[in-house]
């Protein structure tokens, strides 16, 4: 069955129910859209799909991609509803008819269950994962702005075991204040903007080191957006850069974990944290082995400066620095691995805003922000609450897990104009991609700067950068962190 690209006026009158609207390599109007058929006739820029019945609505999956296209006669069961006419405003599916049962699902139909989710509200009790989702953008900032209320350590949703207990004891992104605080101030004197800037031409010399070593055709993640920041982030820790294929096979492990949707997330996390044990056991012993060498012999890297700090007029001891410094390295790189794959795959959905990026690269920052915000790297936080709360609208109980969708909130409609469109314009853009408030990402900068550099090279260097045709693309679960990890490319040079 073919394709066609959706038009304008084109008659949709042989179209079958709820439609699916998928990606398509005609139009190039990239993003997402919403359309309505109205008496036979396919209308751009509505809200809602709507049939011949004044009295239904109904609301299908918009998938990104380079253009929008849909395909004659396939009903989109899993979106299709029913519900009191609203005009064009685009309504949400029942959620119990937009169940989302696979571990492994696209991102198109992690997209479409995230805002079929919404119409429970912004904030909502989820009966099956038994916690409470936060989908909207304030509802999402006010929850990470106040630690008090919504706790960071999650120690009560994690098996009670010695290998992650022990990482645990310096991974301050799990700590609440005061504690919290004094562990970061260690350290963020080594992200500071001023300070990662110096990191530039570094960052050049790899990328164009990396890039030298490849043909016409490569994977960009072996040969660029993993080794980049892993060698990065190894030389400011001290850390032996030979070993980066074991730190990827460890966080393959730690964020490659199935996620089962129809189960409660107290006993997903139990699983997932009771797989990943033994891996964590052999960072634990790697760590400690280096701390303990940088302890009795200190160079001018970022652990000696660990192992020599004091927080509260003692040391930390050599078991506290093991978090901190597995922390770093696996944090320390993943976030950029996933962004420069998902701005090369982006950029392939939005040929028109790549040549814009050509035709003026100031417009490069924007660019990545707006990948950020359209491919968010981590799609959820996870908090507990402290205290009996309210946000949104819903009276949240103490004791209660807690999701912010970042992804959700980074697509909320009152924050963004037409949210599911990739617009490198978009001003102002305040994402959430990095956190907010006191856990914002220390890494934030970095990331933006390799992603920068790394980009502005590649795309100096080759006139042409395409995602290879007869090669699989092949993606981790967006239920766990939305990147790419193989992503075969044919570049031609400049």
């Amino acid at each position: 069955m073919a394709w066609e690209t959706v038009q304008h006026g084109l008659a949709a009158a042989d179209l079958d129910g709820v439609v699916t609207v998928r990606a398509d390599v005609g139009a190039h109007v990239g993003g997402n859209r919403r359309f309505e058929v109205v008496d036979g006739v396919f209308l751009h820029g509505a809200d809602s799909l709507r049939g011949d019945d004044p009295g239904t609505a109904r609301v299908f999956a918009v998938i990104p991609g380079s253009g929008l296209g849909f395909h004659k006669g396939e009903v989109c069961s899993q979106t299709r509803s029913t519900f009191p006419s609203h005009g064009g405003a685009g309504i949400p599916p029942k959620r119990n008819e937009l169940d989302m049962t696979t571990t492994r699902p696209t991102f198109e139909d992690f997209l479409a269950w995230l805002e079929a989710s919404r119409a429970h509200g912004q904030v909502h009790f989820d009966d099956k994962q038994q916690c409470w989702h936060v989908l909207g953008h304030p509802e999402a900032s006010a929850i990470l702005s106040d630690p008090a209320v919504f706790s960071s350590d999650l120690t009560a949703l994690q098996p009670d075991q010695d290998d992650l207990a022990l990482f645990q004891r310096g991974n301050f992104v799990r700590m609440d204040p005061p504690r919290h605080r004094k562990l970061r101030t260690l350290v963020s004197q080594a992200f500071t903007p001023g300070v990662v800037a110096d990191l530039e031409p570094r960052i050049a010399e790899l990328t164009t080191q990396l890039l030298d070593q490849v043909g016409e055709r490569f994977d960009l993640i072996d040969a660029l957006a993993y080794p980049l920041p892993v060698i990065v982030i190894a030389e400011l820790l001290g850390i032996p850069t030979s070993d980066r294929g074991l730190f990827r096979t460890w966080a393959d492990v730690l964020i490659g974990q199935e996620v089962d949707p129809d189960r409660a997330l107290r006993e997903v996390s139990e699983q997932v944290l009771t797989a990943v044990a033994p891996t964590m056991r052999e960072m634990n012993a790697y760590f400690l082995d280096y701390i303990r060498a940088r302890r009795a012999s200190p160079g001018s890297d970022l652990t000696s400066k660990l192992v020599q700090a004091e927080v509260d007029g003692e040391r930390l001891a050599d078991e506290e620095i093991i978090g901190f410094v597995g922390l770093l390295l696996i944090a320390g790189h993943i976030t950029t691995t996933a962004t420069l794959g998902n701005s090369v795959v982006s950029f392939q959905d939005n040929p028109d805003a790549v040549a814009e990026v050509r035709a003026d690269p100031r417009l490069l920052p924007a660019a990545i922000e707006e990948v950020l915000r359209v491919r968010t790297p981590f799609p959820r936080l996870g908090r507990i609450t402290t205290v009996d709360t309210e946000v949104g609208g819903g009276r949240i109980p103490a004791g209660q897990i807690v999701l912010p969708w970042l992804t959700a909130a980074n697509r909320d409609e009152r924050v963004f104009a037409e949210p599911h469109r990739f617009d490198i314009h978009r001003k102002p853009n305040p994402h959430l991609t990095f956190g907010h408030g006191i856990h914002f990402c220390l890494g934030a900068p970095l990331a933006r700067l390799e992603a920068r550099v790394a980009l502005r090279l590649l795309l100096e260097r080759y006139r042409d950068v395409e995602v290879a045709g007869d090669e699989q693309v092949e993606h981790r679960s967006p239920w766990t962190m939305v990147a790419v990890t193989r992503l075969p490319l044919e570049v031609r040079a400049a």
